[in-house]
């Protein structure tokens, strides 16, 4: 079984190093808010290219916490509008909602997945107060034209990174385009912790400093509170193991692309649509997704193939039973992805006899 992401053989390739910097913290008695949360923080701030990172509990909280922290600074008020896609992870929306904000749910690109910059603005009123792109897939949404629009209406920009550490946008990395950034490190990320485990960047001195307070009950300083904060802090063995990942982090994002090369160059079945967009350093390719509306039959026949294969994601935000009343919504390009997307195996780790064997898989069905 080629399995879609084999997360113990890609953690046994940082041995014995992983081990070792995860026994060093247990061993120093000191386990949160300390030297290695610091190192990294510092670390991850300079590969993204911007002032500030703060550490925080998961990818969800990232956003939420930035959201909560322009609320804290009088920037945002409770209802106020934000523009998310509508084929996210549903994450994404419910960080704006957590924030007391209303989502407004934007269409999709049928190129690259990402939210349609040429569809935003007309979903601006006078309520709107961001735009939050996601880098669906490892792919950087269209940042240009994005932030052209959100400078001429004077709204903040909150890239939603978790899917996408690494990818660049025009030369700068993700996560230093917009006003701030969420990133998750959930394991499976391209860049992945051992548990769940989150970060905030930014350049904003004000904002990373509410954002610090209020993940840490509301307190900048021990036993004062500021603001009615939550609890929401990266640990420091998990810092620990994203600082031993983070030096391979490009040359893991360059395996990605040359997987995905071949099974844009290889695959050859006209019962599958490929991804348009190419294989160059916008794409870190966290996720290879085909579609097909013959779906369930495929990912059966791969699995009789000894290929495993998710969905991202079944259903999409809007027809969620969590989320009924937008269930009204008719945002058809994303239902379509929603209906038709099949992820295949991709990850550093995979051998090339593993991806000419799913290349072969895929190649090989027929209805």
């Amino acid at each position: 079984m080629i399995k879609y992401f084999d997360l113990q053989r890609v953690n046994n390739s940082f041995e014995p190093q992983l081990t070792q910097a995860v026994a060093s913290v247990v061993q120093s008695g000191w386990y949160l808010q300390g030297a290695v949360n610091k190192e990294f923080e510092k670390a991850f701030a300079e590969y993204c290219g911007t002032r500030y990172c703060v550490g925080v509990g998961n990818g969800l909280d990232a956003l939420t916490l930035v959201l909560r922290a322009y609320m804290e600074l009088g920037q945002m008020s409770q209802g106020d509008e934000v523009i998310v896609p509508a084929n996210t992870y549903i994450a994404s929306i419910l960080a704006v909602i957590r924030a007391g904000l209303v989502p407004v749910f934007c269409e999709p690109c049928e190129c690259s997945y990402n939210i349609d910059v040429t569809k935003i603005e007309p979903l601006i009123t006078h309520r709107t107060k961001a735009i939050l792109p996601v880098h669906l897939y490892g792919k950087a949404a269209d940042m240009q034209p994005l932030m052209e629009i959100a400078r001429r209406h004077s709204l903040k920009v909150l890239e939603d990174c978790a899917q996408a550490h690494g990818a660049l946008c025009d030369g700068k990395r993700v996560g230093s385009i917009g006003d701030a950034a969420g990133f998750s490190f959930y394991p499976a990320k391209n860049l992945g912790a051992l548990g769940d485990a989150g970060a905030v960047t930014t350049d904003d001195e004000e904002l990373a400093a509410a954002v610090r307070a209020i993940a840490n009950y509301g307190s900048a300083k021990k036993y004062v509170n500021i603001y009615k904060g939550i609890n929401s802090r990266l640990d420091e063995l998990q810092a620990a193991a994203l600082l031993v990942k983070l030096p391979r982090l490009d040359a893991d994002n360059d395996a990605r692309r040359a997987i995905a090369r071949r099974y844009l160059n290889e695959i050859d079945n006209r019962l599958v649509k490929l991804p348009s967009s190419g294989c160059d350093a916008s794409n870190v390719y966290h996720i290879f997704p085909l579609f097909t509306p013959h779906r369930e039959a495929l990912q059966a026949h791969l699995a009789g193939g000894g290929v495993e294969t998710m969905i991202h994601y079944p259903i999409a935000p809007h027809r969620q039973q969590a989320m009924a009343e937008y269930a009204s919504l008719a945002l058809p390009v994303s239902e379509q992805l929603h209906a038709t997307e099949l992820s295949l195996p991709i990850s550093p780790v995979m051998s090339p006899g593993e991806v000419t064997a799913v290349i072969e898989a895929v190649n090989s069905f027929s209805l």
